[in-house]
């Protein structure tokens, strides 16, 4: 019998800050060789910028002092792309990014401040530099790892025509692995293992569902908690998540479908740009027609959470494979507002996007890969965004009721009142789109914790939350 791993309690509290290594920071106290885009290119699909781990490093104040306790890294495995989801080596740090030593101390920095790290897993497709694929390209048919993959005929066809193997979204440049093979599965295992070892506390896993094969995810995940039964394993799933959420192979998803429901609504136009495609979104998710009102909107949502699945997942407004929301909702800042305070109000692990905290913009994959404009955020030149995250994640941190607190949603007036409620404590969310709310009687045992626009009535003693507002109370005693 099959020991029961739970998902780590640990997670409910995480709000995870998400690097694409590439353009966060370039440390001058790591040189690599080559020759490196200056920092603040245009982003593009080729060429590399020289982020790395020691600017990482270096950047964990800032981090941790927004409010973030997690870092969840895009790939650091050798790779000959700036994004490196095309994996060279599994067991090697790419030297764009530094040495084993620089990851080793990044561990140390992050767990040195109570924080923890996840990796990116790519384990559906490799890099055509990957050293079996090579043997194949090098040796047809005669290569000792001509089953690692499946191939139609040789020789193969991987820098013309059309490829005559299985590969990612038929991308010659990413070869599938043939995860039916014994020695595939458990050389892929063995990663997850060494990387485990070496410190890490935990999973991404990019595109799971692409390995069609539970019984891959359910090996994965006995290997991975055997090392460490408190690791975290996420996987990117777009659409219904319940095969994966069944306590043996994932302990959550990427919450697309909440990314979705709050973008359509406080974003609709933008939502429906053809600019703005996510990559990677099913086709039946992103042709979701926009919502109609409040009302429509809560019920969406308490659905949503209503349903009772195994772990805790990651809660997003944007990631490295969808539009930025200051792209998504250009010219509608307080919308953004909104929608980010409501993100961080419900109940789930946080994650943030490198940039979401500045309104960082950008479109579609790769112009949502822009470089860190660090300028930006010198001491009393932040935007104000920034200081709203920080003021959220902040309370966030202190009460447990924001954290564990039961969920319900509803219209209020003309806009939204979201509650958290856990024993004799309650936290209201009030939300003034798509108009006013009420603020009902402020009394003794009411605490205001944030406000943006709270308005007093006219004529009257008290006060409501206007149109594009954010209120965040707390009240003490029975209820």
């Amino acid at each position: 019998m099959n020991p029961v791993f739970n998902c780590p309690p640990w997670v409910q509290q995480t709000v995870f800050y998400q690097i694409f290594p590439d353009r966060f920071f370039r440390s001058l106290n790591y040189k690599a060789l080559g020759h490196f885009q200056p920092w603040g290119s245009v982003s593009t699909a080729q060429g590399m910028c020289g982020g790395n781990l020691r600017g990482i490093i270096e950047k964990l104040d800032y981090i941790q002092s927004l409010g973030c306790n997690a870092l969840y890294l895009c790939p650091i495995f050798t790779s000959a792309s700036n994004h490196r989801y095309h994996t060279v080596d599994y067991f090697s740090i790419d030297p764009v990014l530094g040495t084993e030593s620089d990851f080793d101390d990044l561990v140390k920095a992050v767990h040195g401040r109570k924080m923890r790290i996840i990796l990116d897993g790519v384990f559906n497709h490799c890099s055509r530099g990957f050293f079996p694929f090579v043997s194949l390209l090098e040796q047809g048919e005669d290569s000792p790892y001509r089953d690692w993959f499946s191939v139609d005929h040789f020789p193969l066809n991987a820098y013309s025509g059309t490829p005559n193997y299985r590969c990612w979204w038929n991308l010659p440049a990413l070869p599938k692995f043939n995860t039916e093979n014994p020695e595939v599965r458990n050389y892929l295992m063995q990663v997850g293992e060494f990387w485990m070892r070496r410190g890490i506390d935990g999973w991404r896993l990019d595109v799971p569902n692409e390995i069609d094969d539970d019984s891959f995810w359910q090996e994965f995940r006995l290997r991975v908690k055997a090392i460490n039964p408190e690791a975290y394993i996420v996987g990117e799933i777009w659409e219904k998540p319940d095969r994966w959420l069944q306590g043996d192979q994932f302990d959550g998803v990427m919450n697309y479908p909440l990314r979705r429901l709050l973008s359509e609504f406080f974003f609709p136009e933008g939502m429906h740009n053809r600019d703005n495609i996510s990559t990677g979104e099913p086709e039946s998710v992103s042709k979701q027609g926009p919502l109609g009102n409040a009302t429509e909107f809560c019920k969406e949502l308490q659905t949503l959470f209503a349903h009772k699945s195994f772990g805790t997942s990651l809660n997003l407004l944007g990631s490295h494979d969808t539009p930025r929301i200051a792209t998504i909702g250009k010219g509608h800042e307080e919308a953004q507002l909104m929608a980010w305070a409501l993100l961080l109000f419900l109940p789930g692990s946080l994650c943030l996007y490198y940039g979401d905290e500045i309104a960082l913009p950008g479109g579609k994959d790769p112009d949502n890969r822009r470089c860190f404009p660090w300028e930006s955020v010198e001491s009393g030149k932040e935007p104000p965004l920034y200081h709203v995250f920080h003021d959220l994640l902040a309370i966030r941190a202190k009460e447990d009721v924001w954290v564990n607190g039961d969920l319900s949603v509803r219209p209020e007036g003309e806009g939204i009142l979201i509650c958290r409620k856990k024993e004799n404590e309650l936290l209201e969310l009030r939300i003034g789109y798509p108009g006013p709310v009420p603020l009902g009687g402020i009394s003794a045992r009411t605490e205001i914790l944030f406000a943006h626009k709270k308005e007093p009535i006219e004529g009257l003693a008290g006060y409501f939350v206007a149109k594009g507002g954010v209120v965040l109370t707390k009240k003490h005693g029975s209820y």
